[in-house]
């Protein structure tokens, strides 16, 4: 009797351990609401899209995923923001192709390849060469033209110093041989405002947030930013096919602050690539001029590191200095 007690009591107690086994912090995450911060002003590509993917993340996790929008200082604001919050799981940070952190500054405060847990690539987007339509040129010739006749006299708008926006205009000036004038707001979507109402006159912008404004004929888009002509605007062509070997396309990317616990990266990862690889999904991106991109986190985080390289030379060349 007392071996048969013994017994079920053994199996009792392993029965039990099943369930009080330890489980990593993603196993109940997210228990509370999320929120993604953005370094840039609301109506951007950046904003746009996280926007996007904070819907789908919310009707998922049946928690609310908060956009968060802290622009300033070529995006370092928001950066620094999200680099110092608690790696706790319930801050991470969504940006694009910005490196105004590296400029004037022999150890910057904060950065992309260093400062954070790369989370998940969702997608590149093309770039949009757009013109103001008063302007009296309907290709990249006929601008480059424009540019080396009036030095000086085009004045280009960008999203800020060393955001996508302002680093493509300065190799296309490289590449070029011309020279426009920088006008630097908070964010491709003051950006965008400036240029429909005539006070700037040329833009690389984002075929994402330019779209609408092409479409409704208030931008004259020229010419676009990949190697490939855009299927959204197969007519249009890509600058390459003007300036040979000139390529500037935007990415769009998920952070989270250093030691955040890695099983919350994987999950956040792993729903990323669920939504961004969903026909829906990607039908939404496709008519915004973008196109999803799968990776995984350390690819995406060896991506960061080679595009930090690469921009940093166009700084150096072009000599960009904060203003």
């Amino acid at each position: 009797m007392k071996l048969k007690f013994l017994l079920l009591r053994t199996l009792g107690l392993l029965v039990a351990s099943i369930f009080i086994i330890p489980i990593g912090p993603a196993a109940a995450w997210p228990e509370k609401p999320v929120r993604i911060i953005i370094p840039w002003a609301p109506g951007g590509s950046t904003d746009t899209l996280g926007r996007l993917l904070a819907a789908e993340l919310t009707a998922r996790w049946k928690q609310q995923v908060v956009i968060e929008n802290r622009p300033g200082a070529a995006s370092i604001v928001g950066l620094q923001l999200a680099a110092a919050a608690a790696p706790d799981g319930y801050t991470f940070m969504k940006t694009s192709t910005a490196y105004g952190f590296l400029i004037d500054r022999p150890k910057p405060p904060v950065d992309l390849a260093n400062s954070f847990a790369p989370v998940a690539m969702l997608g590149f987007g093309d770039g949009a060469l757009v013109v103001h339509p008063s302007l009296p040129v309907k290709t990249v010739k006929e601008l480059i033209a424009l540019g080396k006749k009036k030095p000086g006299a085009l004045l280009y708008a960008s999203s800020g110093i060393g955001g996508f926006l302002h680093m493509s205009t300065e190799l296309f000036k490289i590449m070029a041989g011309v020279d426009m004038v920088h006008v630097p707001f908070k964010g491709s979507g003051p950006a965008n405002l400036d240029i429909i109402a005539g006070h700037t006159q040329v833009m690389f912008g984002v075929l994402v947030s330019a779209r609408p404004f092409i479409e409704s004929g208030r931008m004259r888009l020229i010419a676009t930013g990949g190697t490939k002509r855009n299927p959204r605007f197969p007519d249009v062509p890509t600058i390459a096919e003007t300036l040979p070997g000139y390529e500037s396309s935007i990415w769009w990317g998920i952070f989270a602050p250093p030691k955040t616990p890695a099983e919350i990266i994987a999950r956040f990862h792993a729903e990323t690539v669920d939504v961004i690889s969903a026909p829906g999904f990607q039908k939404k991106l496709e008519e915004q001029g973008a196109q999803a991109v799968k990776m995984s986190s350390a690819e995406f985080g060896r991506h960061m590191a080679s595009e930090q390289d690469k921009w940093a030379k166009v700084i150096k060349t072009a000599g960009i200095k904060g203003e």
